[in-house]
């Protein structure tokens, strides 16, 4: 009986969060989008809404110092071409000008290339939102900087509450860890939510629409 009552509380789970997901995609209204997203968030929010991926920033990484660098300086970087790196580590490694882009869910870096430079001819430099996270090297200087970008649709994932910072978002559960642990992991609940999920994402886009029209 317990293991029938498992099985039956799975399926309804599972359920659920399809659901759940497909009222993300009808409630969204901005669907043009680009997200430059210094790890993976941004290509879950990407994959969750079932958009076109309209940034390069697409199953890859960067320290967080490297990406505010970059997102400072957008147009430039993104006109330069990743050259592979001679950094010994467990993905392919590629030098954009002076910043490091870890390819870590690519099998080589000439596959890594090939995506970045085919999606970023894709973006809508009209629509960019720019997310960071509390990882990867980031420090309260970081952060200081994260927010004097020149990009008004912008977040970032902390591990705290930084009320002094607009655009900080706390994600609760990593308050003891010295950084901010995979918000993309799924939480020991009884509802399948990520810990992405309690940024309301779509809101946040829907109103990046709305400020253009």
């Amino acid at each position: 009986m317990k293991k029938l009552l498992n099985f039956i509380f799975n399926k309804l789970r599972e359920l659920e969060w399809l659901v759940y997901k497909k009222r993300k995609r009808w409630r969204l209204k901005n669907q043009d989008v680009t997200i430059i997203s210094s790890n993976c968030s941004g290509a879950l929010m990407y994959y969750d809404l079932g958009m076109k991926y309209r940034t390069p920033t697409v199953n890859l990484s960067m320290e967080m110092d490297d990406f505010v660098k970059m997102a400072g300086n957008l147009r430039w970087y993104m006109e330069q071409e990743p050259v592979e790196s001679e950094e010994k580590a467990t993905c392919p490694v590629g030098l954009l000008g002076d910043i490091k882009i870890y390819f870590i869910h690519y099998h080589s870096f000439d596959e890594g290339r090939r995506k970045w430079e085919e999606r970023k001819q894709r973006i809508n430099w009209e629509n960019i939102m720019i997310i960071g996270s509390e990882k990867d090297g980031c420090t309260y200087e970081t952060i200081k900087k994260f927010e004097q970008l020149p990009f008004k649709n912008k977040v970032i994932f902390t591990r705290i509450e930084y009320p002094e910072f607009p655009s900080a978002c706390y994600i609760k559960g990593f308050e003891d860890q010295k950084e901010l642990g995979v918000i993309t992991y799924f939480k020991k609940q009884a509802l399948k939510r990520r810990y992405l999920d309690d940024f309301d994402y779509v809101s946040f886009l829907n109103k990046m629409k709305k400020d253009r029209a």
